[in-house]
Protein backbone atom coordinates (compact mmCIF):
# COMPACT_ATOMS: atom_id res chain seq x y z
CA UNK A 1 0.00 0.00 0.00
CA UNK A 2 2.61 2.49 -1.17
CA UNK A 3 2.22 6.24 -1.58
CA UNK A 4 4.33 7.79 -4.32
CA UNK A 5 5.01 11.51 -4.70
CA UNK A 6 4.14 12.49 -8.26
CA UNK A 7 6.53 14.30 -10.59
CA UNK A 8 5.32 17.87 -11.14
CA UNK A 9 7.59 19.71 -13.56
CA UNK A 10 8.47 23.15 -12.29
CA UNK A 11 7.47 22.43 -8.70
CA UNK A 12 8.40 19.02 -7.26
CA UNK A 13 12.15 19.52 -7.39
CA UNK A 14 14.79 17.94 -5.16
CA UNK A 15 14.39 20.47 -2.31
CA UNK A 16 10.65 19.89 -2.08
CA UNK A 17 11.18 16.13 -2.24
CA UNK A 18 13.54 16.44 0.72
CA UNK A 19 11.05 18.61 2.60
CA UNK A 20 8.00 16.40 2.02
CA UNK A 21 9.71 13.06 2.62
CA UNK A 22 10.87 14.34 6.02
CA UNK A 23 7.22 14.83 6.98
CA UNK A 24 6.68 11.10 6.48
CA UNK A 25 4.40 8.65 4.71
CA UNK A 26 5.95 8.85 1.23
CA UNK A 27 7.40 5.58 -0.05
CA UNK A 28 8.89 6.76 -3.35
CA UNK A 29 9.43 9.90 -5.43
CA UNK A 30 9.85 10.53 -9.15
CA UNK A 31 11.94 13.37 -10.58
CA UNK A 32 10.82 16.10 -12.92
CA UNK A 33 11.31 14.77 -16.44
CA UNK A 34 14.70 14.83 -18.11
CA UNK A 35 13.95 15.87 -21.70
CA UNK A 36 15.65 13.59 -24.25
CA UNK A 37 16.07 14.96 -27.78
CA UNK A 38 18.91 14.42 -30.27
CA UNK A 39 22.20 14.85 -28.42
CA UNK A 40 23.54 12.90 -25.48
CA UNK A 41 22.95 14.80 -22.26
CA UNK A 42 25.95 15.21 -19.94
CA UNK A 43 25.88 13.88 -16.36
CA UNK A 44 25.36 17.38 -14.94
CA UNK A 45 21.83 17.45 -16.42
CA UNK A 46 20.92 14.24 -14.60
CA UNK A 47 22.40 15.57 -11.38
CA UNK A 48 20.45 18.82 -11.79
CA UNK A 49 17.13 16.98 -11.83
CA UNK A 50 18.18 14.13 -9.56
CA UNK A 51 20.89 15.21 -7.12
CA UNK A 52 19.82 12.15 -5.11
CA UNK A 53 22.00 10.19 -7.56
CA UNK A 54 24.89 11.28 -5.34
CA UNK A 55 23.16 9.47 -2.45
CA UNK A 56 22.30 6.08 -3.99
CA UNK A 57 19.09 7.59 -5.44
CA UNK A 58 17.72 8.26 -1.97
CA UNK A 59 16.48 11.39 -0.25
CA UNK A 60 18.12 12.37 3.02
CA UNK A 61 15.62 10.26 4.98
CA UNK A 62 16.11 7.26 2.69
CA UNK A 63 13.14 7.53 0.31
CA UNK A 64 13.92 6.06 -3.15
CA UNK A 65 13.81 8.44 -6.12
CA UNK A 66 13.19 7.32 -9.71
CA UNK A 67 14.68 9.22 -12.65
CA UNK A 68 12.05 10.10 -15.24
CA UNK A 69 12.83 10.48 -18.95
CA UNK A 70 10.65 12.12 -21.62
CA UNK A 71 11.17 11.71 -25.35
CA UNK A 72 10.00 9.91 -28.46
CA UNK A 73 13.16 8.42 -30.03
CA UNK A 74 13.49 4.81 -28.78
CA UNK A 75 17.26 4.59 -29.26
CA UNK A 76 17.96 7.96 -27.66
CA UNK A 77 15.70 7.06 -24.75
CA UNK A 78 17.57 3.77 -24.39
CA UNK A 79 20.95 5.53 -24.38
CA UNK A 80 19.76 7.94 -21.71
CA UNK A 81 18.25 5.13 -19.65
CA UNK A 82 21.68 3.49 -19.65
CA UNK A 83 23.33 6.78 -18.67
CA UNK A 84 20.87 7.22 -15.79
CA UNK A 85 21.65 3.70 -14.54
CA UNK A 86 25.40 4.30 -14.87
CA UNK A 87 25.03 7.41 -12.71
CA UNK A 88 23.23 5.44 -10.03
CA UNK A 89 19.52 5.47 -10.91
CA UNK A 90 17.72 2.56 -9.24
CA UNK A 91 14.57 3.05 -11.35
CA UNK A 92 14.03 4.58 -14.79
CA UNK A 93 10.54 5.95 -15.41
CA UNK A 94 9.19 7.04 -18.80
CA UNK A 95 6.75 9.93 -19.16
CA UNK A 96 3.70 9.33 -21.36
CA UNK A 97 1.43 11.50 -19.20
CA UNK A 98 2.57 15.10 -19.60
CA UNK A 99 -0.33 17.18 -21.03
CA UNK A 100 1.65 20.41 -21.56
CA UNK A 101 1.19 21.86 -25.05
CA UNK A 102 4.86 22.77 -25.41
CA UNK A 103 5.83 19.17 -24.68
CA UNK A 104 3.12 17.51 -26.77
CA UNK A 105 3.78 19.61 -29.87
CA UNK A 106 7.36 18.29 -29.85
CA UNK A 107 6.05 14.71 -29.67
CA UNK A 108 6.62 14.12 -26.00
CA UNK A 109 4.42 13.07 -23.11
CA UNK A 110 0.74 12.29 -23.47
CA UNK A 111 0.53 12.84 -27.24
CA UNK A 112 2.39 9.52 -27.64
CA UNK A 113 -0.74 7.77 -26.40
CA UNK A 114 -2.05 8.22 -29.93
CA UNK A 115 0.67 5.73 -30.94
CA UNK A 116 0.77 2.73 -28.60
CA UNK A 117 3.15 1.01 -31.03
CA UNK A 118 5.70 3.77 -30.51
CA UNK A 119 5.16 3.64 -26.74
CA UNK A 120 5.98 -0.07 -26.98
CA UNK A 121 9.13 0.61 -29.00
CA UNK A 122 10.37 3.20 -26.51
CA UNK A 123 9.85 1.07 -23.42
CA UNK A 124 11.17 -2.08 -25.10
CA UNK A 125 14.34 -0.25 -26.19
CA UNK A 126 14.92 1.14 -22.70
CA UNK A 127 14.16 -2.18 -21.03
CA UNK A 128 16.55 -4.05 -23.31
CA UNK A 129 19.35 -1.53 -22.76
CA UNK A 130 19.08 -0.87 -19.04
CA UNK A 131 20.49 -3.47 -16.62
CA UNK A 132 17.85 -5.91 -15.39
CA UNK A 133 18.45 -4.85 -11.79
CA UNK A 134 17.00 -1.42 -12.63
CA UNK A 135 13.19 -1.45 -13.01
CA UNK A 136 11.80 0.35 -16.06
CA UNK A 137 8.39 1.86 -15.37
CA UNK A 138 6.00 4.25 -17.12
CA UNK A 139 3.41 6.90 -16.38
CA UNK A 140 0.46 7.59 -18.67
CA UNK A 141 -3.06 8.96 -18.77
CA UNK A 142 -6.22 7.27 -20.07
CA UNK A 143 -5.71 8.77 -23.51
CA UNK A 144 -5.02 11.97 -25.41
CA UNK A 145 -8.12 13.06 -27.36
CA UNK A 146 -10.41 11.02 -25.10
CA UNK A 147 -10.18 8.21 -22.55
CA UNK A 148 -10.40 5.36 -25.04
CA UNK A 149 -6.71 4.38 -25.14
CA UNK A 150 -6.10 3.33 -21.54
CA UNK A 151 -6.35 -0.42 -22.10
CA UNK A 152 -4.47 -0.50 -25.42
CA UNK A 153 -1.59 1.61 -24.11
CA UNK A 154 -1.31 -0.34 -20.86
CA UNK A 155 -1.15 -3.55 -22.88
CA UNK A 156 1.54 -2.08 -25.13
CA UNK A 157 3.63 -1.07 -22.11
CA UNK A 158 3.20 -4.47 -20.50
CA UNK A 159 4.27 -6.25 -23.69
CA UNK A 160 7.35 -3.99 -23.82
CA UNK A 161 8.44 -5.05 -20.35
CA UNK A 162 7.36 -2.19 -18.08
CA UNK A 163 7.51 -3.40 -14.47
CA UNK A 164 4.92 -0.89 -13.24
CA UNK A 165 2.50 1.55 -14.86
CA UNK A 166 1.08 4.65 -13.20
CA UNK A 167 -2.22 5.76 -14.72
CA UNK A 168 -3.54 9.28 -14.24
CA UNK A 169 -7.31 8.88 -14.34
CA UNK A 170 -7.99 11.47 -17.05
CA UNK A 171 -7.21 12.12 -20.71
CA UNK A 172 -5.07 15.00 -21.92
CA UNK A 173 -8.24 16.82 -22.97
CA UNK A 174 -9.70 16.33 -19.49
CA UNK A 175 -6.71 18.21 -18.08
CA UNK A 176 -7.17 18.47 -14.31
CA UNK A 177 -10.94 18.97 -14.26
CA UNK A 178 -12.73 16.69 -11.81
CA UNK A 179 -13.81 14.01 -11.66
CA UNK A 180 -11.02 11.49 -11.91
CA UNK A 181 -12.18 8.37 -13.73
CA UNK A 182 -10.79 5.80 -11.33
CA UNK A 183 -13.16 3.15 -12.67
CA UNK A 184 -11.38 3.39 -16.03
CA UNK A 185 -8.07 2.67 -14.32
CA UNK A 186 -9.76 -0.53 -13.14
CA UNK A 187 -10.50 -1.47 -16.76
CA UNK A 188 -6.82 -1.15 -17.67
CA UNK A 189 -5.73 -2.97 -14.51
CA UNK A 190 -8.00 -5.91 -15.34
CA UNK A 191 -6.56 -6.10 -18.88
CA UNK A 192 -2.91 -6.54 -17.84
CA UNK A 193 -0.82 -8.44 -15.30
CA UNK A 194 1.65 -5.58 -14.82
CA UNK A 195 1.29 -3.74 -11.52
CA UNK A 196 -0.88 -0.64 -11.92
CA UNK A 197 -0.67 2.44 -9.70
CA UNK A 198 -3.62 4.86 -9.51
CA UNK A 199 -3.17 8.62 -9.78
CA UNK A 200 -5.42 11.66 -9.89
CA UNK A 201 -7.71 13.75 -7.64
CA UNK A 202 -6.58 12.39 -4.27
CA UNK A 203 -6.88 15.31 -1.89
CA UNK A 204 -8.02 13.63 1.35
CA UNK A 205 -7.79 10.41 3.30
CA UNK A 206 -11.33 9.62 2.16
CA UNK A 207 -10.32 10.19 -1.49
CA UNK A 208 -7.46 7.73 -1.03
CA UNK A 209 -9.69 4.95 0.21
CA UNK A 210 -12.33 5.65 -2.44
CA UNK A 211 -9.68 5.61 -5.19
CA UNK A 212 -8.36 2.28 -3.98
CA UNK A 213 -11.85 0.79 -3.86
CA UNK A 214 -12.89 2.01 -7.31
CA UNK A 215 -9.60 1.43 -9.14
CA UNK A 216 -8.70 -1.80 -7.39
CA UNK A 217 -5.11 -0.55 -7.03
CA UNK A 218 -3.15 -1.06 -3.82
CA UNK A 219 -0.66 1.74 -4.56
CA UNK A 220 -1.41 5.36 -5.37
CA UNK A 221 0.54 8.34 -6.66
CA UNK A 222 -0.33 11.78 -5.28
CA UNK A 223 0.80 15.18 -6.56
CA UNK A 224 -1.28 18.27 -5.90
CA UNK A 225 -2.91 16.76 -2.81
CA UNK A 226 0.46 16.39 -1.11
CA UNK A 227 1.47 19.93 -2.02
CA UNK A 228 -1.79 21.26 -0.56
CA UNK A 229 -1.51 19.15 2.62
CA UNK A 230 2.11 18.08 3.23
CA UNK A 231 0.96 15.65 5.92
CA UNK A 232 -1.55 13.83 3.70
CA UNK A 233 0.70 10.78 3.19
CA UNK A 234 1.33 10.60 6.93
CA UNK A 235 -2.41 10.78 7.58
CA UNK A 236 -3.07 8.02 5.05
CA UNK A 237 -0.42 5.77 6.57
CA UNK A 238 -2.04 6.19 9.98
CA UNK A 239 -5.45 5.35 8.52
CA UNK A 240 -4.03 2.13 7.06
CA UNK A 241 -3.33 1.09 10.65
CA UNK A 242 -6.74 2.23 11.85
CA UNK A 243 -5.15 5.17 13.64
CA UNK A 244 -5.22 8.95 13.40
CA UNK A 245 -2.52 11.57 13.85
CA UNK A 246 -2.97 15.28 14.56
CA UNK A 247 -3.37 17.50 11.51
CA UNK A 248 -0.37 19.62 10.55
CA UNK A 249 -0.74 23.15 11.87
CA UNK A 250 -0.22 26.27 9.78
CA UNK A 251 2.89 27.06 11.82
CA UNK A 252 4.35 23.69 10.85
CA UNK A 253 3.38 24.12 7.20
CA UNK A 254 4.84 27.60 6.84
CA UNK A 255 8.03 26.39 8.51
CA UNK A 256 8.33 23.84 5.68
CA UNK A 257 7.90 26.58 3.09
CA UNK A 258 10.60 28.70 4.76
CA UNK A 259 12.96 25.71 4.86
CA UNK A 260 12.25 25.04 1.19
CA UNK A 261 12.85 28.69 0.30
CA UNK A 262 16.17 28.72 2.12
CA UNK A 263 17.42 25.70 0.17
CA UNK A 264 16.15 27.10 -3.13
CA UNK A 265 18.26 30.23 -2.70
CA UNK A 266 21.32 28.09 -3.28
CA UNK A 267 19.81 26.73 -6.48
CA UNK A 268 17.95 29.45 -8.33
CA UNK A 269 17.79 33.18 -9.03
CA UNK A 270 15.48 35.22 -6.80
CA UNK A 271 12.67 35.50 -9.33
CA UNK A 272 12.53 31.73 -9.74
CA UNK A 273 12.69 31.16 -5.99
CA UNK A 274 9.73 33.44 -5.31
CA UNK A 275 7.87 31.86 -8.22
CA UNK A 276 8.15 28.38 -6.72
CA UNK A 277 7.28 29.62 -3.24
CA UNK A 278 4.14 31.23 -4.64
CA UNK A 279 3.23 28.01 -6.46
CA UNK A 280 3.39 26.13 -3.18
CA UNK A 281 1.49 28.81 -1.25
CA UNK A 282 -1.19 28.76 -3.91
CA UNK A 283 -1.71 25.04 -3.34
CA UNK A 284 -1.62 25.49 0.44
CA UNK A 285 -4.71 27.69 0.11
CA UNK A 286 -6.58 24.43 -0.43
CA UNK A 287 -5.57 23.10 2.97
CA UNK A 288 -5.04 26.13 5.21
CA UNK A 289 -7.24 29.15 5.74
CA UNK A 290 -4.13 31.06 6.85
CA UNK A 291 -2.55 30.57 3.44
CA UNK A 292 -5.70 31.96 1.84
CA UNK A 293 -5.40 35.04 4.07
CA UNK A 294 -1.70 35.44 3.26
CA UNK A 295 -2.10 34.99 -0.49
CA UNK A 296 -3.20 38.52 -1.54
CA UNK A 297 0.01 39.97 -0.09
CA UNK A 298 2.38 37.13 -1.00
CA UNK A 299 1.33 36.89 -4.63
CA UNK A 300 2.60 40.44 -5.27
CA UNK A 301 6.10 39.83 -3.87
CA UNK A 302 8.88 39.32 -6.42
CA UNK A 303 12.01 39.15 -4.28
CA UNK A 304 13.09 36.55 -1.76
CA UNK A 305 13.87 38.80 1.23
CA UNK A 306 10.41 40.38 1.47
CA UNK A 307 8.82 36.99 0.81
CA UNK A 308 10.75 35.45 3.71
CA UNK A 309 9.81 38.39 5.89
CA UNK A 310 6.17 37.88 4.98
CA UNK A 311 6.35 34.20 5.87
CA UNK A 312 8.08 34.93 9.17
CA UNK A 313 5.32 37.21 10.42
CA UNK A 314 2.39 34.99 11.38
CA UNK A 315 0.84 38.00 13.10
CA UNK A 316 -0.18 39.25 9.68
CA UNK A 317 -2.32 36.18 9.24
CA UNK A 318 -5.66 36.04 11.06
CA UNK A 319 -5.94 33.25 13.61
CA UNK A 320 -7.94 30.94 11.39
CA UNK A 321 -8.10 27.21 11.85
CA UNK A 322 -6.57 24.85 9.33
CA UNK A 323 -8.77 22.64 7.21
CA UNK A 324 -8.26 19.02 8.25
CA UNK A 325 -7.09 16.51 5.70
CA UNK A 326 -10.39 14.66 6.09
CA UNK A 327 -12.46 17.65 4.93
CA UNK A 328 -10.65 19.28 2.03
CA UNK A 329 -12.98 20.35 -0.75
CA UNK A 330 -11.01 18.60 -3.47
CA UNK A 331 -11.88 21.37 -5.90
CA UNK A 332 -9.91 21.45 -9.12
CA UNK A 333 -6.65 23.33 -9.23
CA UNK A 334 -4.82 23.85 -12.47
CA UNK A 335 -1.14 23.15 -12.77
CA UNK A 336 1.03 24.20 -15.66
CA UNK A 337 3.76 21.66 -15.13
CA UNK A 338 4.07 18.10 -16.34
CA UNK A 339 1.52 16.07 -14.44
CA UNK A 340 0.57 14.83 -11.00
Amino acid sequence: MRIILAPMEGLVDAPIRETLTKVGGIDRCVTEFVRVTHGMLPPRVFYKYAPELHNQSLTEVGTPVAVQLLGSDPQQMARHGVRAAELGATQVDINFGCPAKTVNKHKGGCVLMREPELMHEIVAAVRQAVPKRVPVTAKMRLGYDDRSMGVACAQALEAAGAEEIVIHARSKVDGYKPPAYWEEIAQAREAVKTHIIANGEIWTVADYWRCREVSGCDDVMIGRGLIARPDLARQIKASQEGETVPDMTWQEAVALVREYATVLQGWLEDRYVTGRIKQWLNFLRQGFAEAEALWPEARKIRRVAPMMACLKQPGRVPALSCLPVSSLSGRAMAFNGADD
